[in-house]
Formats: structure tokens, sequence, C-alpha cells
């Protein structure tokens, strides 16, 4: 019977549906007016918002978008999709495995509601944030507040907060790495070549106030290179993607890949531990961006190693992390 089976349901932050400027529009609204996002008050935010942003900023992000668009989607929604159908696969008929997103399509919202209508009363809600913020984990509890607080006929739910330090996460990172090295050849670390790991940034008043975020980057960041016997001279760790006129965590990926183009650094591999899937941050702001800065600078090989995206360590590691925080449902 449906109200046996068990809702499993991958959250990831958000994608346009098309790489278009209205498309682009309707997301970063919804994204960019979310509180945990951005705390400037909305009497000041909110002008600047659909003047600035909406025009300026847009444009340049849809026109990033239509450099790594796929045939079938937003690199994202590709990867969500993928993850989702091997994740089904693994935990078999007794799990209705979905994705959704926090901001745009489809809803978390609308997800659950679906589940709902299928007969399912039991639900578990993944983040697919290895490193816990109130920027990106806890946005997906408030959407997931909100839902139930609207709700009459409520789910039994149970939540994730965060894997940082999963033993099989930073294996599977590991084994990222050594699939690129495998194909590459391994750095020269003894030259002075470097893996940089590189975390999606936030403000440093957000992590003032306790946002934990920076401590579990460093976290994972000591956890990786103990597991690649590695140094902190030989891999480094960086926080990219800055928005706005705010200070952010530092040190900064685009600053720090430019430091080492300069110095005529013959190789830079650069890993993401903090995306689960590859996305715009990954595909062209890592690999576009970053890697014309680095060239231009004088750097001589870029290599940018894939994300986790479901690849078989990955699935493995939410395998395990939902039938731990489902036990007893079955």
């Amino acid at each position: 019977m449906a109200e046996q089976r068990v809702g499993v349901v991958l959250v990831n932050l958000g994608t346009p549906e098309e790489p278009t400027l209205s498309a682009v529009r309707r997301y970063l609204r919804e994204f960019l007016l979310d509180r945990r996002v951005v705390t400037m008050t909305r009497l000041l935010w909110r002008p600047l918002l659909e003047t600035h942003i909406m025009f300026g900023h847009a444009r340049q992000s849809a026109q990033k978008y239509a450099s790594v668009w796929t045939p079938d989607g937003s690199p994202l929604m590709v990867h969500a999709k993928a993850q989702v159908a091997a994740l089904a696969k693994r935990l078999g008929e007794s799990f209705e495995v979905v994705p959704a997103m926090r901001y745009g399509r489809p809803s978390l919202a609308n997800v659950l509601t679906e589940l709902h209508q299928k007969g399912l009363r039991r639900v578990l809600v993944v983040p697919m944030y290895p490193q816990f913020s109130t920027t990106t984990v806890a946005t997906v509890f408030d959407a997931l507040a909100d839902y139930i607080k609207g709700s009459y006929d409520q789910f039994e739910y149970r939540t994730l907060r965060d894997f940082h330090s999963h033993p099989g996460y930073i294996e599977a990172c590991a084994q990222r790495i050594e699939e690129t090295w495998a194909d590459q050849g391994r750095p020269d670390f003894s030259a002075g070549e470097k893996l940089l790991l590189s975390y999606h940034g936030i403000p440093v008043d957000i992590a003032s106030n306790g946002d934990p975020y920076p401590l579990e980057c460093a976290e994972t960041t000591a956890l990786l290179r103990d597991r690649l016997g590695l140094d902190a001279n030989e891999c480094e760790m960086a926080f990219q993607s800055k928005f706005g006129h705010s200070e952010w965590l530092t040190p900064a990926t685009i600053g720090r890949v430019e430091e080492l183009g300069k110095t005529g650094l013959s190789r830079l591999d650069v890993f993401c531990p903090g995306f689960a899937a590859d996305c715009l941050e990954t595909e062209e702001e890592i690999g576009i961006l970053n890697r014309e800065t680095f060239e231009r600078a004088g750097g001589q090989r870029f290599i940018r190693v894939p994300c986790l995206n479901d690849s078989q360590g990955f699935i493995l590691v939410l395998e395990d992390l939902v039938r731990r925080h489902t036990s007893g449902w079955l």
C-alpha cells in the first residue's frame, strides 16, 4: 500500500527552467528575496533587486546559463534526475525518491503535495548540501515548515542536517579526485602544483552570528587532506561565488587562482566538495571563468575535477543516509 512506502525528497538549490532572461529573472527574484540569503532590510533591498539585479546581473546570468546548458536542461537538473534514478534503484520499491528545488521548479511544496496525493504519509527531506548553513539547509527547513503549517493531514517527516564528515562522503570525494588523477596524471606536489578545494562562500556577518558553515568546510578539508595524504600547502581551501559588496569568507577562489597563475604555476586542480552536483557555479564559474583567469595570469594547466553527481560512491552515501534516517519506518 502507498501509505507504507516512504518518500525521499532530494532538495537542490534550484535552477531556471530555461537559459532565457525572463526565466532567469523569475528564478533570481525568488532566490534573492529569501531573507536568509540576503539579510538586508527589504526597504533597501527590493528597489535594488528590481533595478540593478533584474537588469544587469540577470542578463549576465542568463548568458552564463546558456554557456553550460545541455539538450536535457540545466546541468543541475540533469544531475539531480540522475541521482534520483540511481538512488531509487538502490533503495527499491519501498521508497519513492523524487527531486525538488528550493527555488524554481519542481518546488518542495508541489513535490510534497504530489507525494501526499499518492497516499504517502512518511517523508525524509534531504537537503543536498554536505555542509550546514542557514543560507542553504535552513532555507529548506523553512520551506518544509511553511508547508507543514498549511497542511491539515500532515506528514510524519524527518530531515537530514548535513553529512560534511560522513566517512563515505569523504571517500567519495577522494575517489572523484583520484579518478581525475588516474586520467590526467597526479599533480607533482613536490614541484609546487596544487589541489584547491573551493566551497561556496557566505557573508562574514552571517558566519559571525553563529553559522557553522566555515567550520564544517574546514573539517571536510582536513578530512580530505588526511585521506589524500596532502598538507595544507599542497591542498588549499577557498570560497567562491561572492555576491554584492559585503565582506565574504576568504580567501576568495578567484583571487587565489589569479595569484597562483601569476607565479607561473604549472598545474592547478580544483574540486568543489560543497556541491553535490555540477551546476552553474562549478561548470561556468570554475570551469570557464576561473580557468581563464588562471591562464591569463600566467598559469599553465588548469583541471576542474567533476562534482560527485551520480558517482557510485556518492549514491552509496545517500543510500546509507536514507536507510539510517528512516530506520523503524519500514
